[in-house]
C-alpha cells in the first residue's frame, strides 16, 4: 500500500472527455469469479498445487523466522509486499459475511469452494500468528523498507522482521478486528469442518478477551504501521464489531450483554457515520446489531439497539442521498470519500446497503430518511448502481476492475503483476533495477492481475491508468472482499439467499435522466449487414450545464467478420477519445480490429446538445 500523496493536475475541459467503450448489461458471474482469483495473486508462502494465478510462485518462506515463530502465508495487503494485519483481517472478515449471506449463491454459480478457500488462507495465517493467548503478530516487513524496492514477491530483499502485541503492549483494534474474522470465518466453517470451526471460534474468544482486557491501540505497539494502517477511529468499534460477531458465531449472551451495556459508552449508539472500512466498523456494527433487533434477539437491550438502528439507517440514508449529511458522489454517481483509493468506501458502504436492504426485506418493513420512506429495494438498486459503475457503467466508460471487460487499467500499481513472472524469466530483480527496468516502464503489465478492484476515479470521474499514480491504479484486498457478497447477490437474482423473504432485484439504476432537448432524435440504421443503435443513458447536472450521456451500439448482423468500419459523426459538440480518427471519419479503436459475426460494440460519449449524427461510412466483410 502506497500511502503518500500525488497531486494529478486535471484541467476542467477534460471533465466530459471519456473513453468509448460501454457495458450493456453485466456478467456478475464472471465478475464474481475474477473478484475471488484476484486473492491468489496476493498469495504469500507456499503456493498450494491447485494455485489459478500460476504466474506467481512461492515466497516469504522464511517469515517469522527471526522471531522463533512461524508466519509464513496470509496475503499481501495492496500492491507491495507487507503483511499489514489489521487491513488483512478486516479482509477476512467481509469475505466471510459475504458467504454467511450469499454462500448460496456462490455455490450456484460454482465459486463457493474458491471463496471458502481464500478465506481460509487468510484464517491458516491468524492461526499461526496467535501463538499464544496474549500475544498477535500484526505485521510482517515494513513499509518504508518495502516500498524503497520495487521487486516481485519472489525476489524479495527487504527486512521481514515481524511486529506484535502482546499485554506489556496492546492492540485492541488489531485484536478486536482478528478476533471478529476469525469468528465470523468460524460460521462459514461450521457445516464442512467442525473441528476447524471450533479451532477459529476458541482463537476468536482468546482475542476479544485480550483485546478488551488489555486496553490500546495497536499502531501505539507496532508503530511501523502509523504511516501505512494508522487507527484513527481507536479501538471501540473494533470491540464492538468483535462482540457482534461472536454473538452471531456462537448466541452466547455474555456478547449481546456487551454489545448492550457498552453501546453508549463506546460509541455504538453514538456514532453516525458515513464511511466503513478497515479503520472505521461503526456502520458495521450498526448493521449487525439491527440485524440481532430485527430477529427478535435484542431482549431487554431494545431501547439501545433501536439506537444502533437509527444509526444504521442514518448511514443507510447517507449513502442514498436522502439523509441530513450525505455522503460525496461523482458527477458520475459514485461514492467520493477521499482522492487515495477511494474504492475501499464504494465497495464496503455497497455491501451494507445490500445485507441491510435484505434484512428490511426479511423483517418486512421499510426505512424513514428525512426525505422520506425508502423500500428495501431502493438500497439494492443503490448497491447495484455503485457495482455497476465499477464494472464499466461510468462516464470514462472503464472498468476498474482489472481483466473484467475491454476497458480496464492496464498500468496497474503492483509490483508482482508489473514484473515479468519468475517462471518466465528466472532473472533476479533487485530492490532498485526494479524501478529501473519495470516500474518506469510505459507500457501494459506483463501479468493480468484478473479481479483486482483498483483505487478508482478522482472526484469529477476523471482516472490516469499510470504506475505510479498509486491513488488510483493500486488494487488492495479489502476492496474486493465486500464485492463479493453483492455480485452473488446481484447475480443469484430473485431470492435464494439467506434471509427469509424474496427481494426483487431491481435492474440497473441510473440517474434520473433530466428532459432532453427538444430535438430529433438522431437516426438508427438498421439496414443489413450493420445496424446502429444510439441511446440516452444519463444525465447530470454540472456547474449550471446538463450533460448527457449517449450510447451507441454498432452491431454486425452479417455472417463474416466486419473489418476496416469507418464511422461518420456530425454534431458532435467536443472530441470522441478512444476512436481512432480516420480523415472525416472515426475507426475502429485500437484495442479493436474486427468485429465476428453477431458481435456488437458499444461506446459512449458525453456532451451538452442532443444526440449526435452516426451513420457507416464504408466497411469490408471478410
Amino acid at each position: 500500500m502506497e500511502k503518500h500523496f500525488r497531486l494529478i493536475s486535471v484541467a476542467p475541459l477534460f471533465l466530459f472527455l471519456y473513453l468509448p467503450f460501454a457495458f450493456a448489461g453485466h456478467d456478475y458471474g464472471q465478475a464474481l469469479s475474477k473478484s475471488i482469483l484476484f486473492f491468489e495473486a496476493q498469495r504469500s508462502g507456499f503456493l498450494p498445487h491447485n494455485q489459478r494465478v500460476t504466474w506467481r510462485a512461492n515466497s516469504g518462506l522464511n517469515d517469522g523466522k527471526a522471531n522463533g515463530v512461524d508466519l509464513v502465508g496470509g496475503y499481501y495487503d495492496a500492491g507491495d509486499n507487507v503483511k499489514f494485519g489489521l487491513p488483512m483481517a478486516f479482509t477476512i472478515t467481509m469475505m466471510s459475511w459475504s458467504i454467511i449471506e450469499y454462500g448460496k449463491q456462490m455455490a450456484a454459480s460454482g465459486e463457493l469452494s474458491h471463496a471458502m478457500a481464500a478465506v481460509k488462507w487468510g484464517t491458516d495465517y491468524f492461526i499461526k500468528a496467535h501463538p499464544e493467548p496474549y500475544v498477535l503478530y500484526g505485521e510482517v516487513g515494513d513499509g518504508n523498507s518495502d516500498h524503497y524496492c520495487w521487486q516481485r514477491p519472489e525476489d524479495m530483499t527487504t527486512d521481514r522482521r515481524a511486529y506484535k502485541i502482546d499485554t506489556s503492549n496492546p492492540g485492541s483494534d488489531l485484536a478486536g478486528e482478528t478476533a471478529a474474522a476469525m469468528a465470523a470465518a468460524s460460521i462459514v466453517f461450521r457445516r464442512s469442518n467442525p473441528a476447524y470451526a471450533n479451532e477459529l471460534l476458541a482463537h476468536a474468544h482468546q482475542l476479544f478477551d485480550f483485546a478488551d482486557k488489555y486496553r490500546g491501540k495497536y499502531d501505539s505497539s507496532i508503530t511501523v504501521a502509523q504511516k501505512y494502517y494508522r487507527s484513527i477511529s481507536g479501538y471501540n468499534d473494533e470491540l464492538l464489531w468483535a462482540a457482534a460477531w461472536l454473538y452471531q458465531a456462537t448466541n452466547n449472551q455474555y456478547y449481546l450483554n456487551y454489545l448492550g451495556n457498552n453501546g453508549d459508552s463506546m460509541g455504538g449508539t453514538g456514532w453516525g457515520m458515513t464511511e466503513f472500512g478497515w479503520d472505521v466498523k461503526y456502520a458495521g456494527v450498526q448493521t449487525l446489531v439491527a440485524m440481532f433487533l430485527m430477529q427478535g434477539k435484542a431482549g431487554h437491550h431494545a431501547p439501545v439497539f433501536e439506537r444502533y438502528q437509527q444509526k444504521a439507517e442514518y448511514f443507510m440514508c447517507s449513502c442514498l442521498g436522502k439523509g441530513t449529511r450525505n455522503v460525496q458522489k461523482t458527477p458520475g454517481g459514485l461514492i467520493f470519500r477521499q482522492r487515495w483509493n477511494n474504492m475501499q468506501f464504494v465497495t464496503s458502504a455497497s455491501f451494507l446497503a445490500t445485507v441491510y436492504s435484505d434484512y428490511l426485506a426479511s423483517a418486512g418493513r421499510s426505512m424513514t430518511c428525512a426525505s422520506g420512506n425508502v423500500a428495501p429495494s431502493e438500497l439494492l438498486s443503490f448497491a447495484q448502481s455503485q457495482v455497476d459503475y465499477i464494472l464499466g457503467d461510468n462516464p470514462r466508460a472503464t472498468s476498474y476492475m482489472v481483466g473484467y471487460g475491454n476497458n480496464y487499467p492496464r498500468q496497474v500499481h503492483h509490483r508482482a503483476s508489473s514484473i515479468v513472472s519468475i517462471k518466465v524469466n528466472p532473472t533476479f530483480v533487485s530492490c532498485r533495477g526494479g524501478y529501473a527496468t519495470w516500474f518506469s516502464k510505459k507500457a501494459s503489465d506483463p501479468n493480468v492481475l484478473a479481479g483486482a478492484i483498483v483505487g478508482g476515479p478522482d472526484a469529477y470521474d476523471n482516472f490516469a491508468d499510470e504506475r505510479d499514480n498509486y491513488e488510483q491504479t493500486e488494487p488492495a484486498t479489502y476492496n474486493n472482499a465486500p464485492i463479493l457478497g453483492i455480485l452473488a447477490r446481484l447475480n443469484g437474482g430473485h431470492g435464494g439467499y439467506n434471509q427469509l423473504l424474496p427481494v426483487v432485484v431491481a435492474g440497473p439504476t441510473q440517474q434520473k435522466p433530466a428532459p432532453q432537448p427538444k430535438a430529433t432524435p438522431a437516426p438508427a440504421s438498421t439496414s443489413a449487414p450493420i445496424s446502429i443503435e444510439q441511446k440516452m443513458t444519463t444525465s447530470w447536472n454540472a456547474k449550471g450545464k446538463t450533460y448527457y450521456r449517449y450510447s451507441i451500439t454498432v452491431t454486425n448482423k452479417s455472417a463474416k467478420t466486419l473489418t476496416d468500419l469507418k464511422l461518420s459523426i456530425s454534431k458532435l459538440y467536443g472530441p470522441m477519445w478512444g476512436l481512432t480518427k480516420s480523415g472525416d471519419s472515426y475507426a475502429f479503436p485500437s484495442w479493436l480490429n474486427s468485429l465476428p459475426a453477431g458481435k456488437s460494440l458499444e461506446f459512449v460519449y458525453i456532451h451538452s446538445a442532443s444526440a449526435a449524427d452516426v451513420s457507416v461510412s464504408s466497411y469490408t466483410l471478410a
